[in-house]
């Protein structure tokens, strides 16, 4: 239960903090439903202008809810893959990758608001995609560290193009090689090296 839902019955609740709008947003995301700037400053009891001093816009909003969704996401396929090197990243990717694309609460997003969903997933000064590089990196360099593994560029290089790689393919829905995730798995195996 949330803070905010914790606090009692909804509507204004005074004083919610900066942690418990981006919840708030979180449970909109995952419920498939559109987050709305107006309705979670007046479910949170605070200003739109607070929350847009908090996060400068409605984008930024999202993407911070998104970011305990994706990093939960990834631990989990990091935990239930197991396995050491190439072959394991390969399927961990995979698997976060197959995740997302199947995930109806991205799928909603994307179909609703292409152009917003573009942004918050893949913009360079967003809160996903940088977060998504640091996390894949993490996952490749444990793998150098740990397994010998020996990736066929740089851990940080290699890190930006499977995930900017994967935003093209998993959600640019305007072409028709976008959400192959065979194709993209074929793809990910050449360049981890697997």
């Amino acid at each position: 239960m949330s803070a905010v839902e914790a606090r009692g019955k909804p509507g204004r609740v005074a004083g919610a903090s900066r942690e418990e709008v981006v919840e708030r947003a979180r449970a909109e995301f995952l419920a498939c439903r559109r987050v709305d700037m107006s309705a979670t400053a007046a479910e949170c009891g605070v200003g739109r202008a607070t929350l847009y001093r908090w996060f400068g816009s409605r984008e930024q909003l999202l993407g911070e809810a998104m970011l305990g969704v994706v990093e939960q996401r990834i631990a989990d396929a990091r935990a239930y893959v197991g396995g050491h090197g190439a072959p394991a990243l390969l399927d961990t990717f995979d698997l976060i990758y197959r995740g997302l694309a199947a995930a109806p609460h991205v799928t909603a997003l994307i179909e609703r608001e292409p152009d917003t969903a573009r942004t918050v997933l893949t913009s360079s000064t967003g809160a996903v995609h940088p977060r998504m590089v640091e996390l894949s990196q993490a996952l490749i360099d444990a793998e150098v560290g740990r397994d010998g593994y020996r990736p066929p560029t740089t851990p940080p290089v290699l890190a930006y193009v499977l995930v900017r790689l994967a935003e093209g393919l998993l959600f640019n829905r305007a072409d028709d090689v976008s959400h192959d995730l065979d194709h993209l798995r074929e793809v990910l195996a050449a360049l981890i090296g697997a």
